[in-house]
């Protein structure tokens, strides 16, 4: 009878401290230069805002630091994340931009469960992974739209949260 108490508590016990929250940073790529080639680079203005992400959350250890970052095969968001990265040390993981959704959500669970990561995406890219991780529809992300921050907490149990801030 004891035993069986005690096995019970340290079965409870190791549950619950397997319990987790991921946390997912999301953006759009800055701004990039209005060219017609394919895949352009970011302008003046998109290369400060990625300095600013770099300042927002390049602190390389201490609590809440990123631990994997996660870009497309575009330029513009290799060029968003490489300021934050060289700052923190880590490669970037490069995605192809025909990566679903929700695969990339899985991915970046998986990967970096309990811990947190940044994606850079697309317009049409950041708003899906946000559904994808939280069930939350945000609002479609404009054209000239380059400063929402997303953060998605995603615990092991329970409902995810989403927080928009602009940067």
């Amino acid at each position: 009878m004891w035993l069986l108490f005690f096995v019970a508590v340290a079965v409870a016990l190791f549950a619950y401290r397997s319990l987790t929250t991921t946390t997912v940073i999301l953006v759009r790529h800055a701004e990039k230069e209005l060219v017609t080639i394919e895949d352009p680079p970011l302008a003046p203005a998109g290369e400060r805002r990625a300095e600013r992400l770099a300042q927002m959350f390049g602190t390389a250890s201490g609590p809440g630091h990123i631990e994997g970052i996660y870009v497309t095969n575009a330029r513009r968001t290799q060029q968003t994340a490489a300021p934050l990265a060289a700052r923190l040390g880590i490669r970037p993981s490069v995605l192809p931009a025909s990566t679903s959704s929700s695969s990339v959500a899985s991915q970046v669970l998986r990967e970096h469960r309990g811990a947190r990561a940044l994606i850079v995406g697309h317009s049409n890219t950041v708003p899906e992974i946000v559904k994808a991780l939280s069930g939350e529809d945000v609002p479609p992300i404009a054209d000239d739209d380059y400063d929402n921050v997303y953060v998605v907490t995603v615990p092991t149990l329970g409902r995810a949260n989403v927080l928009r801030l602009k940067y």
